[in-house]
């Protein structure tokens, strides 16, 4: 589960009074004398309260003594919630969907067996820090891939792109029939640098899959001349015109919206907009990825999972166990399949033993992960140790705005050079 939206820090702190005045302790004995543990979660049009309360009740079902008290973060941004909670002396025993590498240095979290990992996953490395695994990678996401109207297409006699040269030559035709090329829900950070994660993580991570770490080594820079390279083709779609008119002030959600409604021919996202392909235009969308120079296929992906464990619970053996129960259980994957467009990655399951019935999108997306390819870390969606320092994703999407309104290109990958000293001084 890897879907982001904008922070509503505001909102976390009202909320967490909230959570202070029901919750005193993170872990309390039953009067069975069995454990209490705490689960942080968070809601979304696909993660229900329903699916949570059948997904813990199944999984708590199988640790004998265990009761789970939820903890429902106010928004998406887990980690702003945990993190306040964790300042509070309220750190949850568990909890759902964090960015591990924030809380590692901390000794925060507890990190799984590795022979159980290994026995369950296909990418069983796949989202580790320093070689141990913090949340079970159950499934993964390409960020972004390009979806386009196959209609629009065809009414600009256009083709998919395979090359970036390609690409601006169909936003020139789409453009000439009277078409909006691009559509972007600017005004949610995340979503406005899609462009740019799709240009740096192709060009830069897809020649040198180890640009990252080599970022931490202080080998390379934002400002070395292919990452500026990379970083200017997001300008020359500004430039170009190609996005829609005022695409700063679009939403997430209204981008979505515009998309399925035809008002823009492509639209570059994390393949969780799979799971907001209405049904009866599953035949109508296509799917390319990122396009490159040479039209060499890069997937941008990022791995994955399910929960962290606390470091602190004082009964990891009951916590242990529920994770283990609720990440394996194919209910709770179908559920992220279809709602959340997320690529299964437990072994020796294929499509067909989650019972989902998926659209061709989907199925064409799902071969890029299935198949041999160079997959890269998708730049600022890693959960692994490619995953960016303190802030640094959110100053990356605030670059990607920035690009709107200034061509100084080096000028915004210099302040990204900065903030990533300031980040790991």
């Amino acid at each position: 589960m890897l879907r982001r939206t904008a922070a509503a820090a505001t909102a976390a702190a009202a909320s967490l009074l909230m959570v202070t005045a029901c919750s005193n302790s993170s872990t309390t004995a039953s009067a069975s004398g069995g454990t209490t543990l705490t689960y942080m979660t968070f809601d979304s049009p696909d993660l229900t309260p329903t699916f949570w309360k059948d997904s813990i009740a199944a999984a708590q079902a199988t640790v004998p003594g265990l009761t789970i008290k939820q903890v429902v973060t106010p928004t998406t941004d887990r980690d702003t919630y945990a993190k306040q909670l964790e300042a509070s002396g309220q750190f949850p025993d568990l909890l759902e969907s964090i960015t591990p590498s924030l809380y590692t240095g901390a000794g925060l979290l507890q990190p799984y067996d590795q022979s159980w990992i290994n026995a369950n996953f296909l990418l069983p490395q796949g989202n580790a820090i320093k070689g141990k695994v913090y949340i079970p990678p159950t499934n993964s996401q390409i960020i972004p891939l390009v979806y386009y109207n196959k209609a629009e297409f065809a009414k600009a006699g256009v083709q998919p792109p395979t090359t970036w040269a390609q690409f601006l030559a169909v936003c020139a035709k789409l453009k000439a029939a009277g078409q909006t090329p691009i559509e972007l829900g600017g005004n949610d950070p995340f979503a406005a640098a899609m462009p740019l994660t799709g240009a740096i993580s192709a060009d830069v991570l897809g020649k040198d899959p180890q640009w990252l770490r080599q970022r931490y080594a202080d080998t390379v820079k934002f400002t070395d001349a292919d990452v500026v390279a990379a970083a200017t083709k997001m300008r020359t779609l500004v430039t170009d015109g190609d996005f829609e008119q005022g695409a700063l002030n679009v939403s997430y959600a209204q981008s979505i919206t515009n998309f399925n409604a035809g008002k823009a021919a492509m639209y570059p996202m994390g393949s969780w907009y799979l799971g907001s392909i209405p049904k009866s235009e599953w035949n109508d969308i296509g799917v390319f990825p990122w396009p490159t120079d040479d039209g060499s296929v890069v997937v941008p992906f990022a791995v994955g999972g399910s929960m962290a464990i606390s470091a602190r619970t004082p009964d990891l053996k009951a916590a242990t166990a529920f994770a283990e129960s609720w990440s394996l259980n194919p209910s709770n994957l179908k559920t992220l399949i279809t709602g959340d467009g997320a690529f299964p990655m437990l072994k020796g399951k294929t499509l067909a033993d989650f019972g989902v019935t998926v659209s061709p999108a989907f199925t064409q997306s799902y071969a890029y992960v299935t198949q041999p390819n160079n997959k890269v870390s998708s730049i600022g969606w890693a959960t692994n140790d490619d995953a960016m320092p303190g802030s640094l994703t959110n100053d990356f999407y605030a670059a990607a705005q920035a690009l709107f309104n200034t061509s100084d290109v080096r000028g915004q990958l210099a302040k990204l050079d900065q903030d990533w000293a300031t980040a790991t001084q």
